[in-house]
């Protein structure tokens, strides 16, 4: 289920509103259309207003006059068996205008609106008073990108590379909260590679330690040939990469052209490997969908939006929203966001109904300035928001059920 509900109110400030000199209406008055914001958020939710309990925080950041005009949203972002934090925005729309030679009754639609007021409260609801039973989303998918092509031991320590070291990250990850595991591999010297040996033996080595399911990736560094990229392919992994399109990638071309896409999932399904079919831009949801068309490809359909590469799609809400108003029916999807759009995004992405990947390829910080000690502490607090917002977190099990995956 989609628990990123939300509520607007639109009204006009009138000058029973205003309380101090120049018509300015008290900072109280945008609380309370916070509040009834709210209660309309709780009875769809629960079928009952509810009670707001308290706000963690407020913020007043621009003044409201009579006449002006505001738009106010509230946004459930947490829910407990209770409780129901919400986040809310208040966005002055249309502004009265003064100045000399003004008339009174001058104004002006504002764009872009005015933020005037944010805040952060929690409301509760108590269970006898719930009339509305939440249904129960699929548990997440969370998946961990351990190493990636780009970032290197000077970028952060913590970056694994050995096969062992590899098969130790994916058992942190895997008690963390993975399911998944997305795989590149290094040459000793750390350079990216996509041999066969060198995947065979991070798999055997991460099948020893835990019960995962392995992605490998196809796309392996920009530059690399088709060939080389299909190298992990002869290890007939469970899951495989299928990206769906060229793109910019920073400065470079990441090119992906159309018979390339065919020649790679052809020898994804020869594995017997399941594609996560990888977007960078909303074309390449159309490319999946000529695959479908061309018997090239069937359901259920995997994608992952992967948002915020220099030259690419955005890390945005409104994008991520599109991208899954796009899907084909039945699809499955997540979103893997790099730097500092990881977090934002894949909660984001766990609030919509969908999964998440984290991990140190899209993302080296825990927080800002603070290197994450590997993947593990990304994928515990994932794990730890999609529990927030009423998602269980997949077990493998439940996972290649989810995916499509067949146990070997």
């Amino acid at each position: 289920m989609n628990l990123d509900r939300s509520f607007t109110l639109r009204l006009r400030m009138g000058a029973h509103d205003a309380h101090y000199a120049g018509d300015l209406v008290d900072g109280a008055r945008m609380l309370a259309l916070f509040g009834d914001v709210a209660t309309a958020l709780l009875i769809e939710l629960d079928g009952d207003e509810g009670l707001f309990r308290a706000y963690s925080s407020v913020e007043f950041l621009a003044p409201v006059r009579a006449g002006d005009y505001i738009e106010a949203e509230g946004r459930i972002v947490r829910v407990g068996a209770t409780s129901r934090e919400m986040v809310f925005e208040a966005r002055k729309i249309i502004g009265s205008a003064r100045g000399a030679g003004l008339a009174a009754s001058a104004a002006d639609a504002l764009a872009p609106s005015v933020v005037v007021c944010r805040a952060r409260g929690t409301c509760v609801t108590p269970r006898a008073e719930q009339r509305r039973a939440i249904a129960a989303s699929p548990p997440a998918v969370l998946t961990a990108a351990i190493v990636g092509a780009e970032v290197t031991r000077a970028q952060t320590p913590h970056l694994p590379i050995t096969a062992d070291e590899l098969a130790i990250e994916a058992e942190r990850c895997a008690a963390a909260g993975a399911s998944v595991i997305h795989l590149h591999v290094r040459d000793p010297d750390g350079a990216p590679s996509q041999k066969t040996e060198l995947f065979q033996a991070a798999l055997d080595a991460i099948r020893r330690r835990a019960d995962v399911i392995v992605q490998t990736s196809t796309g392996g560094a920009v530059g690399m040939s088709l060939d080389e990229r299909a190298g992990p392919l002869a290890c007939r992994p469970e899951m495989a990469t299928l990206n769906l399109g060229t793109v910019n990638f920073g400065d470079e071309v990441f090119q992906n052209t159309r018979p390339e896409i065919r020649e790679l999932l052809a020898r994804i399904v020869a594995a017997g490997s399941v594609p996560e079919l990888e977007a960078y831009e909303v074309g390449h949801i159309d490319e999946a969908t000529s695959l479908v068309a061309e018997g090239r490809l069937s359901g259920p359909l995997h994608f992952q939006f992967v948002l915020g590469i220099k030259g690419a799609i955005g890390a945005r809400e409104d994008v991520v929203r599109f991208l899954v108003s796009q899907l084909p029916p039945g699809s499955t999807w997540g979103v893997a966001a790099v730097g500092r759009h990881q977090r934002p995004m894949t909660e984001l992405a766990l609030r919509l109904g969908g999964n998440a990947r984290v991990g140190l390829e899209d993302n080296i910080f825990l927080d800002k300035g603070v290197l994450a000690e590997g993947s593990a502490p990304l994928v515990a607090r994932a794990a730890d928001y999609a529990k927030s917002v009423g998602r269980s977190v997949a077990t493998t099990a439940e996972a290649r059920a989810l995916l499509g995956i067949r146990a070997r």
